[in-house]
């Protein structure tokens, strides 16, 4: 009993005597109280006992069945796992109370619910798994529209459009999810093309801007810019409203900076995870953008010292606005 006791891997050891070989067996795994973790490119530090508190998950076994020589790990030494960093800190914050606490507007339920599953966490897959009850809040607009990806209803309802009152079939009191186009002739008429909440009035996407922006740095030599050597470009930003951010640039959107926005609001938080410009231009050209500014601003110090025959190290900044009409 002694041996199946210590192959749990508490994370307090097992006490008990017995013989040389089954004290040695139930020494625990040479982990630090404080575990730093390397989850898909996001780090987190937390306590062992917050990463072991669902037992016989996939965190207690590595962390109680394994020796930290066995686990992979980064170039810092922290342990590595190859899954969603953005979403793991969902997974974290369920292990530290065994609550599911989610925010409003979060659109990634689904792909925690794999997380989940991947972490061998049972009750946190049923709970997701579950129908969604609804929160409090303040009751819908009596005459708006689609809100969930865009926000077309106070647009169209000042253009003309209406929400039709009830569809045929449907039962009473059940709200639409479509927008109808209102006769404007004194005798009525057909109501007009149904519209998508991605859409403009006249079918096409919706407009609006997004600004994408670089910092580079630069060599340039005693032979000014005949030496001029490009270095890198760090990160590209991107600002704009959230649901066209996404609509873009999809899943090379990097939202871990302000992952919980809302589709109707503006962000300047976002980055993309690749650094080439142009194939950022290629994903806005293909949804339809085009660029209409572009601004840039820079400074230059030496390196090495102060003598102007050092080479110097130019850093400039780099926005680009692209509107869709």
């Amino acid at each position: 009993m002694a041996l199946a006791d210590s192959t749990r891997g508490l994370p307090n050891g097992g006490g008990g005597g017995g013989s040389g070989s089954s004290s040695s067996s139930a020494e625990p795994p040479l982990f630090p109280d404080i575990v730093e973790l390397n989850v898909g490119g996001q780090v987190y530090v937390t306590r062992r006992c917050t990463v072991v508190s669902v037992p016989d998950s996939l965190l207690w076994r590595m962390f109680t069945q394994q020796q930290p020589q066995e686990l992979a790990r980064d170039s810092k030494g922290r342990f590595f796992l190859d899954r969603d960093g953005f979403l793991f800190r969902y997974i974290l914050d369920y292990l530290r109370d065994l609550q599911l606490v989610l925010p409003d507007y979060f659109p990634e339920r689904s792909r925690l619910q794999r997380e989940a599953e991947y972490f061998e966490l049972p009750e946190l897959v049923r709970r997701l798994g579950a129908p969604q009850q609804p929160g409090p809040g303040p009751p819908p607009h009596p005459r708006r529209g689609v809100q969930k990806e865009g926000s077309l209803g106070d647009e169209l309802l000042s253009l003309g459009y209406t929400e039709p009152e009830q569809q045929e079939g449907a039962s009473a009191g059940a709200p639409s999810p479509t927008l109808e186009l209102a006769s404007r002739s004194p005798s009525g008429g057909a109501a007009g093309p149904l519209l998508t909440p991605s859409q403009s009035l006249d079918g096409s996407r919706r407009s609006g801007y997004i600004t994408i922006g670089y910092r580079g740095s630069y060599t340039i030599g005693r032979d000014a810019q005949a030496d001029a050597k490009f270095r890198r470009v760090a990160r590209i930003t991107v600002c704009g409203k959230t649901s066209l951010a996404k609509e873009v640039f999809g899943d090379t959107l990097n939202e871990s900076r302000d992952p919980d926005r809302p589709p109707e609001r503006y962000t300047s938080r976002y980055y993309l995870k690749f650094n080439f410009l142009e194939q950022a231009f290629d994903k806005l050209s293909e949804s339809g953008f085009h660029m209409v500014a572009c601004s840039s601003t820079g400074t230059c110090a030496f390196a090495g010292s102060t003598d102007q025959s050092e080479d110097k190290i130019w850093t400039s900044y780099t926005e680009y606005v692209f509107c869709r009409e």
